[in-house]
């Protein structure tokens, strides 16, 4: 019985039940592993990877199929999961999502493909009847977010949101012990920020297309540009894929903001900004903008610059809660309690696992701080497919946080606050902005919310 209430605890972010149930040899781990389940992943580079790494350490699981439009990248992978596991079987490969959702019969699939491809994936698999861990930012625009809470919840699939700051083992600590326990006082004012130089400077020649590439699977519904390069990560400083700086760091940290201090929409949003340093590049993303995200009794302030120096160098990407009696400070890597008074102050590291994960230490291109919360986020998410519930990071969660991001680019482009009617689906009173909650598709390819869906 005990056994059980600690899982239970462990599923509500109990920090100490967390670390115990990782613990390798635990007399009582094994209960925390559901039976294997047939994994798939679409999209292999980066942190497709990561993500079915760290869903493989806390769970048995079979990776039936993974899929990715880079030939080359999907033997890498294919190859790479076997050094992880040498005894099981190979995947089965694919240059076609749709073609490995038919065959695969997946109880799982990972979605670690670029942003613009997350809405259709997603849905897709949901109607395949898997559950689905897709990364963050959910979607390319609003409408894209809603169609995938609304598949989501007609086809009753857990969908988790890899914005797995909320299972931070530290930050989980600093919303219980700080914020929970009142040391902040009246919380009146947040700021989220980032001071990475993130812009690409690059401008590559066009060239032709190799042959191991699928350029136009791989652009999908999103605008065809001429082939400069294999995409790999530098399609984040294009628009036509994602939404720039706000959609890739700003949504990590607002929603941080949120589930810390439950906050749901906010009540308006505002955003000015451009790009406003000489760069040789094709980037077309925004390097310096500011967001004001209104909810009822704080504002929650954004401002990235891709240049310069950071506001705060012990701080160049993550949030500040300011209360009336201190502040806290919060990253994937710490957190910092700076009280008004001559109390003492209160650091806290992010938890380091390496020795119980040694694989950590020599994969590649590993992000070992955050690997303890995917981890964590993965077992929320195991456990909402065994026992039912919304895991952590669910899909309406990661839907708010993106369109709030979405909705900031969409107020600098006009010049003007905007308010959001999630149960009209429009912006209150502004017609022209309600236009653009919907991106246009590239044909063959259809919008997955349909005019009077």
């Amino acid at each position: 019985m005990q056994k059980s209430i600690h899982r239970r605890d462990f599923v509500k972010n109990s920090a100490a039940a967390l670390a115990l149930g990782l613990l390798p040899g635990s007399s009582w781990s094994h209960l925390l592993r559901p039976p294997a389940k047939r994994v798939a992943l679409i999209g292999t580079g980066w942190y497709g990877k990561s993500d079915l790494f760290r869903l493989m350490q806390v769970a048995p699981v079979d990776v039936v199929a993974i899929c990715d439009v880079d030939k080359h990248q999907l033997d890498a992978a294919a190859e790479a999961i076997l050094r992880r596991n040498p005894d099981a079987k190979s995947p089965r490969l694919y240059g076609d999502y749709r073609q490995l959702l038919n065959e695969s019969k997946a109880d799982i699939v990972l979605i670690g493909t670029p942003d613009h491809w997350h809405a259709l994936q997603t849905i897709d698999a949901l109607k395949a009847g898997a559950h689905v861990y897709v990364q963050k930012p959910i979607s390319t625009d609003v409408l894209e977010g809603e169609a995938m809470l609304a598949a989501a919840r007609k086809y009753n699939r857990v969908v988790q949101v890899g914005m797995q700051r909320r299972s931070t083992p530290h930050l989980i600590e600093a919303k219980k012990n700080i914020i929970e326990a009142g040391l902040l006082g009246k919380i009146a004012h947040a700021e989220v920020f980032c001071y990475y130089h993130m812009r690409s400077h690059e401008s590559a020649p066009e060239q032709a297309v190799p042959d191991y590439f699928n350029y136009d699977m791989w652009t999908g519904p999103a605008p065809l540009r001429p082939f400069d390069g294999i995409h790999h990560r530098s399609w984040r400083a294009f628009m036509e894929y994602g939404n720039g700086i706000m959609g890739d760091m700003c949504v990590h940290m607002l929603d941080t903001v949120r589930w810390m201090l439950g906050l749901g929409w906010p009540n308006k949003i505002s955003s000015t900004g451009g790009i406003f340093m000489p760069n040789p590049g094709k980037s077309n993303i925004s390097d310096t903008q500011t967001a004001v995200f209104e909810f009822d009794g704080l504002n929650c302030v954004w401002q990235h610059r891709t240049w310069g120096t950071s506001a705060d160098p012990d701080y160049p990407w993550g949030v500040k809660i300011y209360g009336e009696k201190g502040t806290l400070c919060g990253d994937p890597y710490k957190y910092d309690y700076l009280p008004n008074a001559s109390t003492a102050r209160v650091h806290k590291n992010y938890l380091d696992e390496r020795d119980q994960y040694p694989a950590d230490i020599t994969e590649p291109d590993i992000e070992i701080h955050a690997a303890p919360a995917t981890r964590r986020h993965m077992l929320n998410f195991l456990d909402c497919i065994e026992k039912g519930g919304r895991p952590v990071s669910d899909i309406e969660q990661g839907h708010i946080s993106t369109a709030s991001c979405i909705i900031a680019n969409l107020s600098m482009q006009l010049g003007r606050p905007l308010h959001y009617d999630p149960d009209k689906k429009e912006f209150t009173g502004d017609a022209e902005a309600s236009r653009l909650l919907r991106r246009r598709y590239r044909s063959p390819w259809q919008h997955p919310w349909q005019p009077g869906a």
